[in-house]
């Protein structure tokens, strides 16, 4: 009894960091618009490659990415993200290492939410769809980020 109870206070009090810092998102006026294409693979090291589109300030930027994560990964999958850009103030600040600034959530059939930030302090927030299969049961460690 009180392990589930201490499991109840732990998942309400991760539901509501998550929410908290949604909300904090919702607050912040987005500078820029991001879709991003991804394919993931995995066997023990997990990694991924792909490429999108930063529009800032009326222009379109194409950018390359690549992954690593660590854990327990099997599989390919391919994923699709689309999601705001914050804290950016011009585009020599969006290259770099992002990492994981907020817990990402599972919204079932695929679909999922990130909060990334780099070193310059740039935020992505982004909506994400997979296809395929992957076992993932590792941590995203980073995403580099390089403008093509």
């Amino acid at each position: 009894m009180m392990n589930y109870r201490a499991m109840t206070r732990g998942v309400l009090l991760g539901m509501s960091l998550l929410v908290g810092g949604l909300a904090l998102a919702a607050e912040q006026q987005p500078v820029g618009k991001v879709t991003i294409e991804e394919k993931q693979f995995g066997l023990v090291l997990g990694g991924s490659v792909g490429g999108g589109t930063l529009t800032f300030q009326g222009k379109e930027y194409s950018f390359k990415l690549k992954g690593l994560s660590a854990g327990l990964n099997v599989g390919v999958s391919k994923m699709s993200a689309i999601g705001e850009v914050y804290d950016m103030t011009e585009v020599s600040k969006f290259p770099g290492t992002y990492t994981k600034f907020e817990a990402s959530v599972a919204l079932g059939g695929g679909a999922g939410g990130l909060r990334l930030q780099n070193e310059n302090g740039v935020i992505m927030n982004l909506r994400s769809r997979t296809q395929g299969l992957d076992l993932n049961l590792g941590n995203v460690t980073g995403i580099t980020v390089m403008m093509e």
